[in-house]
């Protein structure tokens, strides 16, 4: 053998990827979805109508608490949304329970999701948007596939899409407290926020379908 023959590095091998399946999507994002927020939501207003504001407030944290705890016990994968979504209902429980003012803890979700928006906004102006970040919870996402062309734009476009849903969403909100009483704002804010997470659900769901299809990794 020859040294050129020894000198030659192996041939990498191409990497191997699962085929991503819309329907597994989907059924991903429902999951994550309804674990970080809709459950959660459906647990606060169900018990702000039976029970009054505060047991709604404690339960629900409470709750969001005991879903991270199983999710580690039981060695599933830790969602990034239930871990925002945790972070943000102990903060607007902290405060609320401080100030002694129910008012406030309607307040803090507003403030959070301009808050998100701003957050997701500078994760563009870093180039580095948190879409991806997020997208580990339904696909295998490495570096070589974030670094794709497609990819990033993908990543790029669903950051700026859901800060602006978040900003709008936001200044709606802010809007309806300050205009109902928190017997009529309840409700009707609850549909809102679920309009506006399915609208975006469907728009993120068919963005990806497309970039996966003309990347090849849309199974058949």
């Amino acid at each position: 053998m020859s040294v050129t023959a020894l000198a030659l590095p192996a041939p990498i091998a191409p990497v191997a990827r699962p085929h991503l399946c819309l329907g597994t999507v989907a059924r991903r994002a429902g999951v994550n979805l309804s674990i970080g927020c809709l459950v959660p939501a459906a647990v606060f207003y169900t018990l702000f109508a039976v029970a009054g504001v505060w047991f709604a407030i404690l339960t629900t944290l409470a709750w969001s608490y005991g879903t991270l705890a199983w999710r580690a016990l039981t060695g599933r994968r830790t969602s990034a949304l239930l871990v925002l979504t945790t972070a943000v209902l102990t903060g607007r429980t902290a405060v609320a329970v401080a100030t002694a003012n129910p008012f406030v803890y309607f307040l803090q979700p507003i403030i959070s999701d301009g808050v998100l928006a701003a957050a997701f906004l500078a994760s563009l102006a870093l180039g580095r948007p948190l879409a991806g970040k997020i997208a580990g919870d339904f696909y295998p996402v490495d570096d070589e596939l974030a670094a794709r062309a497609r990819i990033a734009r993908l990543f790029r476009g669903l950051t700026l899409l859901w800060a602006t849903l978040w900003l709008l969403k936001a200044t709606l909100g802010l809007w309806l407290l300050l205009t109902l009483p928190l017997e009529t704002y309840v409700p009707l804010k609850a549909g809102l926020a679920l309009g506006i997470n399915i609208a975006s659900g469907v728009i993120t769901l068919a963005a990806v379908a497309y970039v996966a299809r003309r990347e090849r990794l849309l199974a058949a």
